[in-house]
Formats: C-alpha cells, structure tokens, sequence
C-alpha cells in the first residue's frame, strides 16, 4: 500500500539523488499524522462544544485526582503555554463553570484552580469520546503492533520531554 509519503520520497530522491531522504519516511509520516490526529480531536472535542485548549486543561485537572486542583504552575508545565495564556485560559473556564479559583491555603498569595463537578463531568464525556476516535483510528494495528509502535515514538519523544526547562 503506498501513501503520500511514498510519493514524496520518490520525487526527492528522483530530483536530489544526491540528498539521504530516508528522515522523511519517518518524520513526515509522523508530521502527517499529528495533523490527522489534530482534526480528529478537534471533531471529538466539538460533539463535547469544547476546544482543544480547553479539554488540556479540564483533563489535567481530573488527572490530578480528588480533589481535582492545581497551582497554576502545576497546570503551565502540563500544559506548556506561558503564564498569561493561562491565566486567560482559567478566566474563561471559570466563565462556563467548569473550574473555580480558591485561595491556596500552603501560600496566601497563591491560588488553586479546581475543577467543578461541571468539569468532571464533561472532562469524562470528553475522554470517553476521543478514547473512541482514537481507537478507531488504530484499529488497523494489532495489539503488538500498537505496543511496539508505542515504544519506538516513546524513544523519539522522551529526550524532548526530559530536557531541563
């Protein structure tokens, strides 16, 4: 079965013999996917009337577990946006009722976001949705197949995950 990358490839290697094209193979099919990937999200997201910026952080928030807070430090290095974005991020979740702002009580300048039981909720409607999407979107692969494919891009993403910020 041959793809776009496939074709791509072919026409580089037909026009710059002389280039090692064999990265695109690989890092194409990737770049191609993430994009993909992005509009299956965006689809599974919008059954939920949510964004993706949105579902990031709802979802943070349910994984940290009851009761269901985080600094907004905590949220930005999950998140990776910067200080601002977040803050206006928060502000507008808290607009819809689906996180509040408390006081932290381990810093008295500090604040905790938490999600509301709205949030759960929708968090978990949400996830059950993409998991669905997304299982879809694998259902081609086997189980070893899928294992294998999950510890090879782990290798590729983990130096980036664990540079020092």
């Amino acid at each position: 079965m041959e793809d776009e990358v496939d074709r791509l490839v072919a026409a580089w290697r037909r026009e710059r013999p002389d280039l090692d094209v064999e990265p695109l193979e690989v890092l194409s099919r990737i770049s191609r996917l993430a994009r993909h990937l992005d509009r299956a999200r965006r689809t599974a997201f919008a059954e939920h009337s949510l964004e993706p910026w949105e579902f990031d952080v709802l979802t943070a928030l349910r994984r940290a577990g009851s009761p269901y807070q985080l600094s907004p430090g905590q949220l930005l290095t999950q998140t990776l946006v910067t200080s601002g974005t977040m803050t206006n991020r928060i502000d507008r979740l808290a607009v819809k009722g689906l996180v509040q702002r408390l006081p932290d009580p381990g810093d008295r300048r500090g604040v905790l976001v938490r999600l509301t039981e709205a949030g759960r909720d929708l968090a978990d409607e949400a996830l059950a949705g993409l998991l669905a999407y997304e299982r879809a979107l694998l259902a081609e692969l086997s189980t070893a197949q899928r294992g294998e494919l999950a510890g090879l891009l782990r290798q590729l993403v983990a130096p980036f995950d664990n540079l020092p910020e």
